[in-house]
Parts: C-alpha cells; structure tokens; sequence
C-alpha cells in the first residue's frame, strides 16, 4: 500500500509559506492564544512574578522565537514546567533588598545566553542522556510544588513559609483559615477544567476550558465586590474580601517593562540560578520538540540545536525587559496542530494576538480573581502529579517507578537541580547492581562498548550493540544512527548486551519512527534471551536467559479464534505500523506499537484483513493519553472513495480532531434522516461519496452497530472498541466486515 503522506505536500517555508498559509495560521493561533493568555498569567502568579511577566514572554516567544527557531509547529512561551524553576530562584536571590525578581532577570538573560552557545555547538543531544524516569519525576516534582503553592491562594490563605513538604504538612492545620468565597471560585474553576474537556456539548469547545475558567470568575467577583475591601458574613463568620485578591496589571503597558539587575553575578547563589534555568529549560525545550515532531502530520522534523538558538536568543530579550524564561510548550502547540496551522507562522500571530488582547482587555484582566488562576494552575499540578502518572511509570517496570519516586523525593526535600543529579546517580547505581557488574567496569561498558554499524547491500545496516546500552550508551548510539541515510533498512541487533535501559529502547524506538516515516524498515532483534522488568516494550532487559514466556488468558482465545477461522495469530510486538498512517486518523497520533495480530482473507472476494492491538498517543509528551484499542483493516481490491463515519456522539474529543485537520464536515442524506441522525459521514468528495452510498448501503449501516469506520481510498479501517476488544467482540467485528465489504466492493 503506497503510503499516503506523500499526498500531504510540506507546506513551504519562509515568506512562501507566510503567503500561501497566512489564513489557517492565523485561525490556529486564535484557538492558541485563548489558551495561551490565561496560562501566560497563571504561570507568572505561581511563580511569585509579576502577571505581566508572562505575558511578555508569551508575545516574545511570538513575535521573536519565531523568526530564529527550528521547530514548524511548536508554539514557544512560558510553561508550568518552569513555575517551581522560577519561583525557586526568586527564593534563592532574595537578599531582602525588594530586588529579587530583578536578579532573577539577570539569570533569565544569562540562562538564554548559555542555550545560545550550547546551540552553536550543536550539544543539542544533551538531555539524550538523563535518564527518562528522573525527567518524569522532576515534572511530578514540578506538579506537587505548583499544588502546594497554589492551594493556599485557592483557598484565600497566606501562604506558609518553608519548603514544599512543610508547606503542604501546615496546610492541613490551616483548612479552618479557608476563606469559603474565595473557595468558591476555585471549586468553580477547577470543576470547569474537568467537565469541559470531557462534554459532549460542541458549544463549551468553542473556548478552552482555561478561558471559561476566567471567564466565568468575573460574575462571582461582582457579586461580591471585590472592587471595594469590606467583610463578609457566612456561618457565623466574618471573611474578608477586596482588590488585593484580584490579578494586578499596570494601567501603563510602560510600566510593565522591569530590567535586569546583574549585581549579584559573582555569587555562587546566582550561578545556580543560571544552571537550573538553562538545564531545566533546555531539557523541556528539547523534549517538547520531539514531541511536537510526532504530531505534525507532514513529518517534519525539528533542528533541535538552531531551536535551542531561537529559544535562548527569546529567553534573553524576555529576561531582559522583564519576561520569563521562554521554552516550547506542548500543551499549546496540541492546540496548533488540531487547529490545522501549516507553518512557524502561527506562533509569530499567537504572539501578535496576545499583544492586542493586552492592549484592548486589560481592564477586563483587571476584574479576574486570583483564585481562578489558582484553580487553573491546581488543575494542572494535579495533572502532572496524577496516580495515573505513577500507573504509567509502573507499567514500565517497578524499577522505573522507583527511580522516579526518590527523584521526586530528593527534588522536593533539595532543589530541582539536585534532584535531577541524585535521580541520575541512583538510576546509575542500580543499573551496575542488575546487570551484576563493578561500577568501574560498568561504565566502561556503557561508554565504551563493542558496538558497530555495518554497511551491508541494497541500502541496509545492520547495528550490533554489545555491552550496557543505558542513557549513558545514547552519545555514542547518536553518532552511529547519524551515519544511516534516511529510508534505509536497518536491523538493530541487542543480542550482545548485558543490560538494555529504558532510555536507551525509547531512543531506539524513536529511531525506529523516525526511519519508518521516510520509507525505511527497523528490526529489532536480539532480546529472546533478556528478562525483561515489565510486559511493556521499553521496560528494561537484562541478559538472564529466560524461560519462553506464556500466552495470556486473552492471547489463548484469540489464538483459538485464529484457528477456527483458519488464520494466523502472532502475540509478538510488531514495529512495523506504517500502513496505519495511510488513514487520517493516525495522522496526527504517534502509534507506538502492534501486537496480538489475527490475520486472515475472505478469499471469494480477494480481500486480506488484519485484527490487531494498537498503542497510540493522542496528544505528547506529558500531556498525552495512552490509547491501547483494537481495530481492524481490510485491504481492498479496487478503489474506493475516501469517506469517515463514526456514531454521531461516540468519541466526539478524539475524532473532532479528525475532523479539524481535513477539513471535513458532516453529510447527510435528505431521504435517510436515521442514517444522518444516528451516523456521522465526512469525506474529501461529498459528490462521490453520496453517488457510493446507496439505498442499501445506508439501510445496512442503519441496522448495524457503527463505532468508527474510515476508508483510504484503498483499505478500510475499522474501531472495535477505543480499548483491547474482548473475543467475542473481535468474532463479531470479522462477521461484520464480512457481510459488509461485499456490499461495498460490488458497488
């Protein structure tokens, strides 16, 4: 099947591509922007910056970032990723002078200028080698850091004193505090930050939730006037209400520019200020951008070093007029891609946009209470500190999640900094442990291993990795996956390692990817004789010599439905999914793996099928959901129209997105008002697609069970259920594409 992203031609770039994708740029970076102002303010307040802080940044991140930068799609602004970095280093500057925030700057500017240079030196690959698990525990770190400071605003407290564990201990001695008003509007904003995004109702996705949560704070703050300070009566209870609990920004944008005060460079205070921002920022920066990467449905990919350049060069201007550090945000650059923006430009009108909104709404700013950022911010803490967070990490191996739990530890009790430090060398040390060696030995193994690239016929590799292959093994990994041209098979051979980590297999996933989308086959091989720590396929390996693993209660039924039916059944992992991204739907969402695959044909009508377990994302990075559903295809033996339809109502956030990037819009038929009703149709040619869809192909769709069914043009993919499908359901999902594909081949 030729793969169908070479009918998406890349959008052009530079001014060509200004001129010919201004309008869908512009329309993304409206629904960008909605998001990204009460985020920018929200971000500035939990950091103890001034609100305008964050805003300077976002525009900055705009209207400069995008002209240095190497991302297509990324959105570039500040984050709460970098609240607890900021906040942090206000802290550890604060001499009493009332200069803290200034000296902070000065950090901003240096830490933009240390991106800069690690930039031009093309050490880009840095954060490669900090294990993934310590990452993820950092942002838990950052997630709990952002609750503890923000609950107190939420609930109208004066916010304790001391570290994040000490915080959090005293604020259960102060729930009596709780100024119930001022609680009010956050249980009202948190309650809008959970129920909007899973409604149904298409009106309330017209704005991101972050904005109804802003929105919907005014009403309460004129109820009660907090215009004038006075007290208010409930239960008994005097509570005391005024101006000092709305957000504050200048009447004068002028005064809104603060500059740097670089008098404390020479203090040890100031340098570690410097280094935790620009690693910190470098890190995310890094990370986000391969992210955004996989979602961009033209597979373009990200010059990570020029984008360290671009970001530093915005962290320098920001810092230096009294902005935030700047980085690549994933959460709004989602929004970028669902929203169909082609090119960078749409990051340079977000920025643009946010500064109009500046100019005509900061009176309206004015009246929003800083318990609906609060509510916001506490939303977003509790997401990156979630239980499923620690699910996830667990699925991937106990050791894992223990690598992330002490540096969430040491991070919470230390700083950022060490925690990223102590997790590493944590990580390091129960490596050595598992895979039984000296730690001196270890890493000369993991450094410095027998591993080779050789260069065999017909454009293939074969990469035979010998030793450790941990995050420490990465450096020297890159140089050799350098050397392999884009489209090229390669076979990654792991059979000679002793110990193969998390990072490492993410590395080799990714490579594996990144090869797939330019026509090349990765096979991995090699592993049949490692133990591995969980069933997850990146879960760690060690070399043990295992006993043959058994087939799961569920792989036992499938099997004996291949059977039956006379097809075959393979539980084996299956990197090879590039067929999949010939259908719309996954165009936009990283398939991570196949396994459990059923194939089979109904043979009087030459058509081969697959039923298949598929892993993918939807969304990146640390926002993303984790989709394990099993689905159908069917590979057709004449040409079809392309057409999606799915239940109307049934996974209406998921397939909306669908519907974003086509373009599409629903087609009903004037005649079959059941059919219209209860089903959803879209398609690139309504005037083929209603000439295919005849009278008996609706009123067999009527009377059958729809969920999600799209056609390429050359096969049929077909949702059974948006998780794993139990047998009978996969049974009965093959009887229905049986009676179904004739209908639809004889045509």
């Amino acid at each position: 099947m030729p793969d169908s992203l070479s009918s998406h031609v890349a959008p052009a770039t530079g001014w060509k591509g200004l001129r010919e994708n201004w309008r869908s740029d512009f329309l993304a970076a409206i629904s960008v922007s909605f998001v990204a102002m009460p985020l920018g303010l929200g971000v500035a307040v939990a950091s103890g910056a001034p609100p305008i802080s964050g805003l300077i940044s976002a525009i900055i991140g705009g209207l400069v970032v995008t002209l240095f930068r190497g991302s297509h799609l990324a959105i570039n602004g500040p984050a709460a990723g970098l609240i607890a970095v900021i906040l942090s280093a206000i802290q550890l500057l604060d001499d009493g002078s009332g200069r803290a925030f200034n000296y902070m700057l000065a950090a901003t500017v240096m830490a933009g200028f240390i991106q800069v240079i690690i930039g031009l030196l093309k050490w880009g690959y840095i954060a490669d080698i900090i294990p993934s698990s310590v990452i993820q525990g950092v942002m838990v770190a950052i997630g709990i850091i952002i609750v503890s400071s923000q609950i107190y605003v939420a609930c109208g407290i004066t916010p304790g004193e001391g570290g994040t564990v000490k915080v959090l201990q005293e604020f259960i001695t102060r729930i009596p505090e709780i100024n119930p008003i001022i609680f009010l509007i956050a249980i009202v904003g948190i309650t809008v930050m959970v129920v909007i995004p899973r409604s149904k109702t298409k009106i309330l996705h017209f704005f991101p939730a972050s904005l109804w949560v802003l929105v919907l704070s005014i009403p309460l703050v004129f109820i009660f006037d907090f215009f004038e300070s006075h007290e208010v009566n409930l239960f008994n209870t005097s509570y005391h209400i005024g101006p000092e609990y709305l957000i504050k920004l200048p009447d004068d944008l002028t005064n809104a520019v603060l500059f740097p005060d670089f008098s404390r460079i020479g203090s040890v205070e100031f340098w570690i200020a410097v280094v935790t921002i620009s690693l910190i920022a470098s890190i995310q920066t890094l990370a986000m951008a391969k992210a955004v990467d996989k979602l961009d449905p033209y597979r373009r990919k990200t010059s990570l070093n020029r984008d360290l350049i671009g970001v530093g060069i915005g962290t320098m201007i920001s810092g230096a007029v009294g902005g935030l550090p700047i980085i690549t945000v994933i959460v709004r650059s989602t929004v970028n891609v669902t929203n169909n923006a082609k090119t960078k430009w749409s990051n340079f009108y977000h920025g643009l946009l946010i500064l109009i909104f500046i100019v005509l709404l900061t009176p309206v700013i004015q009246m929003i209470p800083l318990a609906a950022f609060a509510a916001i911010l506490v939303y977003i803490g509790f997401r990156l500190a979630s239980p499923k967070v620690f699910r996830k990490i667990y699925d991937m191996g106990v050791e894992q999640l223990i690598f992330m739990v002490v540096t969430i530890i040491i991070t919470l009790y230390t700083d950022l900094l060490w925690g990223i430090l102590g997790g590493t060398l944590f990580t390091l040390l129960v490596h050595s442990l598992l895979a039984r060696m000296p730690i001196r030995d270890f890493l000369k193994m993991a450094t410095k291993s027998d591993t080779h690239l050789y260069n065999k016929t017909n454009n293939s590799y074969e990469l035979r990795i010998r030793g450790i292959a941990n995050f420490l093994s990465v450096l020297s990994i890159n140089k050799l996956l350098k050397k392999i041209p884009n489209g090229a098979d390669v076979t990654i051979d792991l059979s000679g390692t002793r110990l193969v980590g998390m990072t490492f297999m993410e590395k080799m996933v990714s490579f594996l990817q990144s090869q797939r989308d330019t026509g090349g086959l990765v096979t991995i091989i090699g592993l049949g004789s490692h133990v591995s720590s969980s069933m997850h396929n990146r879960a760690l390996k060690i070399f043990l010599h295992p006993l043959p693993g058994k087939l799961s209660t569920r792989q036992v039924h499938l099997k004996v439905l291949a059977d039956k039916l006379g097809a075959t059944f393979d539980s084996h992992v299956d990197w090879n999914t590039s067929y999949l991204r010939n259908f719309q739907f996954f165009e936009i969402r990283p398939i991570e793996r196949k396994d459990n695959c059923i194939r089979g044909a109904f043979e009087k009508l030459e058509v081969q099928w697959e039923i298949a377990d598929v892993t993918f994302n939807e969304g990146a990075a640390f926002s993303a959901e984790v989709y394990h559903s099993t689905v159908m295809t069917i590979r057709l033996p004449k040409q079809l129209p392309k057409f999606v339809m799915q239940k109307e109502g049934v996974f209406d956030k998921i397939f909306d997105r669908v519907m974003a990037f086509s373009g599409y819009r629903d087609i009903d038929f004037q005649f079959y008002p059941t059919f219209s009703k209860r089903i959803l149709l879209m398609g690139e040619n309504e005037d083929k697609i209603r000439k295919f869809f005849t009278a008996g192909i609706i009123e067999f769709f009527e009377s059958e069970p729809v969920q999600h069914i799209e056609c390429n043009g050359e096969a049929l993919l077909i949702f059974i259920k948006m998780k794993l499908a139990p047998t009978d359901a996969v049974e009965e999902v093959i009887d229905f594409s049986k009676r179904l594909t004739p209908k639809l081949l004889n045509r």
